[in-house]
């Protein structure tokens, strides 16, 4: 029987609704607040323990750490493994196209001429990018997964925890100075509609559903 998108967003729901509510807040703040006000807000709220959980957060949304949970996945279910990572590869190319339009530059080359670059905290040993800020793609890719494990897991309350975490990975790019509060936005609402999209089409075909497919390598 083929599923609605309502059926989609209603699995998703404890990752959605909470969503909506933080992306309204930070509509506000958008309206409210300029680029630069937001950018040395968060930047000026910094600490050690920042420094070294930043990096770690933000590795989460990686490609290398991507792959790694797709390979699990491919342990355990074909179906899984095929939705997860096909849902990477579709929003990973989306950005691609978005950054590659934009063309934005970074807030390291951005704020290259401004009198208050030398206030800007840096995290030591993380690499700056200068070019195609916008949107981020490890957000996109935070976001996405965070909408693809709620949709597959039994108990979609832990909707609730991977929207946490995504969100710690959206703000490790601004707090690492990668990405400015637009382009976390914005990666968020390309990762989430993308991939409800995707799944909505991608888990309506009949082959996916086959027996062959709820097997993994180990099955």
């Amino acid at each position: 029987m083929k599923m609605s998108v309502k059926e989609v967003l209603q699995k998703i729901k404890w990752m959605l609704v909470p969503y909506l509510g933080v992306l309204l807040i930070c509509l506000l703040l958008k309206i409210i607040y300029t680029r630069e006000t937001i950018y040395f807000t968060v930047n000026g709220i910094n600490s050690p323990i920042g420094d070294f959980l930043a990096p770690l957060f933000t590795d989460m949304g990686d490609g290398l750490f991507v792959v790694a949970l797709c390979l699990v996945f491919l342990l355990f279910s074909y179906r899984k493994f095929l939705l997860l990572a096909s849902s990477f590869i579709l929003t990973s190319l989306l950005v691609q196209i978005v950054k590659f339009i934009v063309a934005a530059p970074r807030p390291k080359l951005y704020f290259k001429d401004n009198i208050n670059v030398s206030k800007i905290h840096f995290v030591k040993g993380v690499y700056m990018l200068i070019s195609n800020s916008f949107p981020s793609g490890h957000t996109v890719t935070a976001f996405s997964g965070a909408v693809v494990f709620t949709y597959l897991c039994k108990n979609n309350r832990w909707g609730i925890f991977f929207l946490i975490l995504a969100m710690l990975i959206g703000y490790s790019r601004m707090y690492l100075s990668e990405h400015f509060f637009e382009d976390v936005v914005a990666g968020s609402v390309l990762g989430v509609i993308a991939t409800v999209i995707w799944i909505y089409w991608l888990d309506n075909k009949t082959f996916i559903h086959r027996p062959k497919w709820q097997k993994g390598l180990l099955k």
